[in-house]
């Protein structure tokens, strides 16, 4: 009777517990993760040792790390990860600036500021593919937005279609897109900074500068990491606006300007159906992502 009787106990102990309603909570997500992500990584680090091919996968042969050595040795390679470096670079620090301003000024008592939000939040929850046709459209030659930039030493061209300045269109679409969810994410922070801090550094006499500056971001750091986290793999993992770009050309177009880690892999992986050369491109994908990430984590612990 008593081993029943604390067999019970154990059983309540464990129902009550904070740690298994927290695993009960989140096993749904860690078999979809799993499942959805983990697998099918596996998958691919297997494949990426081999020399296999979409037609014929149960053909494929293990090759060792050829397939990463014919990959390091790839100009094409390295110009698209130059390319997806050179949008996460420019992009994320304008973005996460434009997101803090947007939450300070939303933040703020103003009227209407509900109509504010939802119409910077509209573009992220949109159809990349719709966003970049009206994109186009704006930067084509002659247009209100080419001619501004003309006037400021930009060349008045179509942005989309030329070498030079492709790629700044994508980083332009890519800050507009994400600047909506860094908004609303910097501003769920905020509200959570206690008022109490504020109302202390008014008694010691701080400037609005001194309060943003010793108060508000350091409180806002664990978000900013989330934020710049999350903005980067998002940046390298653009192709929606690639390929709606791309559309009446090769994925790339235009000559290879807007090419990046994404389309690399489309291209080798699905269209050449070189499923073993694209899964090594993945692989190398994933390494630079968690590096950067681990990179940026460091950073920002290194300013406190």
């Amino acid at each position: 009777m008593k081993t029943s009787k604390n067999r019970q106990s154990v059983f309540r102990s464990m129902a009550d517990s904070d740690l298994t309603l927290g695993w009960l909570f989140t096993l749904p997500f860690l078999l979809l993760w799993a499942w959805w992500f983990l697998y099918p990584f596996i998958q691919s680090f297997v494949r990426s040792f081999q020399d296999a091919n979409f037609a014929s996968l149960d053909q494929a042969k293990f090759i060792g790390l050829s397939n990463y050595v014919e990959i390091l040795h790839d100009r094409e390679f390295f110009r698209a990860l130059l390319h997806s470096l050179e949008i996460v670079v420019v992009s994320i620090p304008l973005q996460t600036i434009l997101g803090l301003f947007l939450a300070l000024l939303v933040n703020q008592k103003l009227k209407g500021k509900g109509i504010f939000r939802t119409v910077f939040f509209l573009p992220y929850i949109t159809s990349q593919i719709a966003i970049t046709t009206v994109f186009m459209m704006l930067f084509k030659q002659g247009t209100f937005l080419t001619n501004f930039f003309g006037s400021l030493g930009f060349g008045n061209v179509t942005w989309y279609a030329d070498t030079k300045y492709a790629l700044l269109f994508v980083c332009i679409l890519f800050i507009f897109q994400q600047a909506g969810f860094t908004m609303i994410v910097y501003l769920s922070g905020l509200q959570e900074i206690p008022k109490d801090l504020y109302e202390a550094s008014e008694i010691d006499g701080a400037s609005k500068w001194n309060k943003f500056r010793y108060i508000t971001v350091p409180s806002l750091k664990p978000v900013t990491f989330f934020i710049v986290s999350v903005s980067t793999i998002a940046g390298f993992q653009i192709y929606d606006q690639i390929a709606a770009i791309s559309r009446y050309g090769s994925l790339g177009t235009p000559a290879g300007a807007t090419s990046t880690v994404v389309t690399y892999f489309y291209q080798h992986g699905i269209r050449y159906m070189n499923i073993g050369y694209g899964s090594a491109a993945v692989v190398l994908f994933f390494i630079i992502i968690m590096l950067i990430t681990y990179l940026q984590k460091k950073f920002l612990d290194g300013k406190e």
